[in-house]
């Protein structure tokens, strides 16, 4: 299953707020198997976020979007999400049914937009808050509050699944410019991905969906390098 990440917000493109949500994200869906191939970030325009979930749904399995919801003037995500998909914004029933049975809210205690969603989408409830998610075919829309997005992604999680990865380390007290023909001929020999994270030491890690194949990459490694001293 191939994934795109779009988090949406002016506070995220000049580093008022860290982006900790498409890390956590990655994170979950990587665990669960997933190609994560796309993370992006948008501003609170809706032209913009409209262009990229219309792009996105159509190349990837699944779009999962954070970010933007609720009726104040800068929250865009539900209005463009629809426009990407060619469908109006209307008062969801499930939403403010929900809203009212599990939050005590009447139609009349919610702000003008609150409960609008996409036409013929699937309302997810939000657990953690007030404004509702939603599903549209297969663009997956999220809150920007991380506690919101991580129990509203709860609802969802079993949905996104893929062939489990395993992920071996090698360290390296070596420059990584040293080890690029290592790292070319292990790529040669052995179906895994391989990237190489230098710093301190270099780590190489190796990860693939055969446990016994990434280990024996690893192990190939292992053997023809320094190894960093404990």
């Amino acid at each position: 299953m191939r994934v795109a990440v779009v988090t949406v917000g002016d506070e995220l493109l000049v580093g008022e707020t860290v982006d900790t949500n498409a890390a956590w994200l990655g994170e979950q869906l990587r665990d669960r198997g997933v190609s994560v191939e796309r993370m992006t970030v948008v501003p609170d325009r809706t032209a913009d976020i409209a262009r990229v979930v219309n792009e996105y749904h159509a190349e990837y399995d699944a779009v999962v979007v954070t970010g933007g919801l609720g009726p104040t003037h800068d929250d865009m995500t539900i209005e463009a999400v629809a426009a990407a998909f060619g469908r109006d914004v209307v008062e969801d029933e499930a939403a403010v049914e929900w809203l009212a049975e599990n939050g005590g809210y009447s139609r009349d205690d919610l702000a003008e937009g609150t409960a609008e969603l996409p036409t013929g989408c699937r309302f997810l409830p939000n657990h953690e808050g007030v404004a509702p998610g939603c599903v549209v075919e297969n663009c997956y829309v999220l809150p920007g509050v991380p506690a919101e997005m991580k129990r509203m992604f709860a609802e969802v999680a079993d949905e996104f699944a893929g062939e489990q990865r395993h992920v071996v380390t090698v360290d390296a007290a070596e420059p990584e410019s040293a080890l690029l023909d290592r790292l070319e001929t292990v790529r040669s020999q052995f179906p895994v991905t391989v990237g190489s994270y230098p710093g301190e030491y270099v780590t190489v890690r190796f990860a693939g969906t055969d446990a016994e194949v990434v280990e024996a990459a690893a192990a190939w490694l292992r053997d023809r390098v320094d190894p960093v001293a404990e």
